[in-house]
């Protein structure tokens, strides 16, 4: 909602101008017709000629107006009747009458007759362009097409502080600043220092970079234009430079205030990229214009220009140098902490149970990102309505998480004996071998219960803890891990399913990782065959092939053997443990799911690695 509100005043208006027009045409018209005119039939007029009572006639095309010399009782003066006769000339002069031929006053019927028409095409043509260009249309009036699409906000408008931001206490304490100097700025520039004119917000998607732009704002109390890169372009060349000219100007009329530009790279992206032939696009030119306003205004105009992308990498580096954006705030994936402070701000708006442990959720929740949570919570209090609890429970939270991971529950797809038989045993077999080897992480829950589009069942195994470093022997115990599905359906059934796809598919990536990436083979060497090339945050694609192919029959070899030394792990821990295998996948046929208290009861019958 704008706080700005435009004055009326001062502006012609055409749409005024027609309604005072008719308005004084109509005025006209009845003024005319007041005076009382008798309608009478012209045998009757012929009768006031012969009785020599007309004083005066005025003829028109089609009437006769007259005027008597006297009048009597129920008589008017004047008087109107339809010419009949055409020797209506002869007779006037006959009785030596004093007669004229005017023109009828038609001006307005006439005025009417080509205003109306104007006025309907103009209120026809308003209409449409208004449902064309209106809310979400083809970009706005045509009046003001160069004018700057940003949502301006005031403080109340707003209404969200650093209370509201959790998990990122880096980012506050980076962006503090920027709020100090919003509120004093003569305590920064009393030493010559100056604030940074831009700050960038990068983080993946999800992790609250918008709303921290807009907690800045709250807290610093000044004017917050809002807009994303996207909003710049058009597919009129100039149009994009002419709204970052006019943000700019109305930027400097509200100083002290906040400009937050979100997507970036859909406006900054690195010029040239993606064009052949040299010249420069409609994009460009908005980058250009962008860069320019950039270096026209100086911090201590109070103007702070916020920005936040996801692909930092593509940023055209004009855009990035030192006098522009001049700080860039990582706004990361929260860590167990911060997933716990931002559980505490999504839970105010839900009623929760008074034994729920937040630090159980968060640990459940490694890799969420603020969003994630939010979902989280919103997802919960769903569980809990559609029971008709009065609170939402730990096992809303548990369900919901489920629901994240792993995906919605299709009860309706029915499974024969045999097959669910071979996922019984197949997720069984994932759970015994991360049961039997240390270091890997914990299983909450088995179910046959197919999810999501192609999970016939699934075993949810989340990390208690976050990572950032994982051994060698690590990444091959979760191989071992994966495997363990198709060993346990080859060693019960003595044949392979298409059940085991994805998991070989993720244990060939790790296992190609291992090689090209870490350097974790002896034969290869510590050398690095994959040459990153990244394509947005938090993924990468890999570059052109930079070695022989003789080095690629060894990569090949290489990934081979991990896999197979996975494979063989995986075999010895199920054979020992057949038994319990076979007892364990009996008892999730009979239950569908085991929970974790189940779970343990069946693992500590098994016989360990040793």
């Amino acid at each position: 909602m704008s706080s700005m509100q435009k004055i009326p005043g001062g502006q012609f208006n055409l749409f005024y101008f027609f309604i005072a027009l008719l308005a004084i045409l109509l005025i006209q018209d009845l003024l005319q017709g007041a005076r009382q005119v008798d309608q009478i039939p012209y045998n009757q007029f012929k009768s006031y000629l012969e009785q020599g009572r007309v004083e005066r006639v005025t003829i028109g095309e089609n009437d006769i107006r007259g005027e008597l010399l006297e009048t009597r009782e129920g008589e008017n003066r004047h008087f109107v009747t339809r010419k009949v006769e055409a020797e209506l000339v002869e007779q006037l002069q006959q009785y030596n009458i004093e007669y004229e031929r005017v023109i009828e006053n038609t001006f307005f019927r006439d005025t009417l007759s080509w205003l109306v028409p104007i006025f309907v095409f103009f209120a026809i043509w308003m209409f449409l362009l208004k449902r064309m260009t209106g809310k979400g249309g083809m970009g706005g009036s045509f009046m003001s097409v160069g004018k700057s699409k940003a949502k301006i906000y005031m403080q109340t408008d707003t209404k969200v502080t650093f209370d509201d931001v959790a998990g990122v206490d880096e980012a506050k304490a980076e962006l503090q600043e920027v709020v100090d100097f919003l509120k004093d700025p003569k305590h920064y520039q009393r030493l010559g220092g100056r604030m940074p004119k831009g700050v960038l917000l990068v983080g993946p998607p999800g992790t609250g970079k918008t709303l921290m732009a807009k907690a800045v704002a709250g807290e610093s109390g000044v004017t917050f234009f809002s807009i994303s890169g996207s909003e710049f372009v058009e597919m009129f060349v100039g149009v994009g430079a002419a709204r970052v000219r006019d943000l700019f100007e109305q930027a400097k009329q509200k100083a002290p205030c906040i400009i937050f530009i979100d997507e970036l790279d859909a406006l900054g992206k690195a010029r040239g990229a993606g064009n052949m032939s040299g010249g420069h696009d409609e994009k460009e030119q908005t980058l250009n214009q962008l860069l320019t306003e950039l270096d026209g205004f100086e911090s201590k105009e109070g103007i702070i220009l916020l920005a936040a992308t996801n692909r930092p990498e593509i940023l055209d580096p004009a855009l990035l140098r030192a006098g522009r954006f001049d700080r860039q705030v990582l706004v990361d994936r929260p860590d167990k902490n911060g997933r716990v402070q931002i559980l505490k701000v999504h839970i105010r708006k839900i009623q929760i149970a008074n034994d729920i442990e937040l630090e159980q959720i968060a640990a459940l929740t490694t890799g969420f990102t603020g969003a994630d949570l939010a979902n989280l919570v919103n997802e919960a209090a769903i569980f809990a309505t559609r029971r008709n609890a009065e609170v939402v429970e730990l096992t809303d939270f548990t369900n919901a998480i489920e629901r994240i991971v792993a995906g919605l529950e299709r009860k309706n797809r029915l499974l024969n004996d045999f097959e669910r038989e071979v996922v019984a045993h197949h997720e069984m077999g994932h759970a015994l071998v991360s049961a039997a080897i240390s270091g890997v992480d914990k299983i909450h829950k088995v179910s046959i219960i197919p999810r999501g589009i192609g999970a016939l069942g699934y075993t949810i195994q989340r990390p208690t803890e976050d990572r950032f470093l994982m051994r060698s022997s690590e990444l091959e115990h979760k191989m071992a891990v994966l495997f363990g599905g198709r060993v346990a359906e080859k060693i019960i059934f003595d044949h392979l399913s298409t059940g085991a796809s994805d998991d070989i598919a993720r244990a060939t990536d790790i296992a190609r990782s291992m090689v090209m990436k870490y350097g974790m083979d002896k034969e290869l060497g510590h050398i690095a065959y994959e040459a990153e090339k990244h394509s947005f945050l938090g993924h990468s694609a890999s570059g052109p092939q930079q070695y022989s192919q003789e080095t690629a029959r060894h990569i090949d070899e290489a990934v081979k053997r991990l896999t197979q030394k996975a494979y063989d792990q995986a075999l010895k821990i199920l054979s020992e443990n057949e038994d319990l295998l076979r007892k364990s996948a009996a008892q999730l046929l009979e239950v569908e799911t085991l929970e974790q208290d189940e779970l343990e009861t069946i693992f500590s019958k098994i016989k360990l690695e040793e």
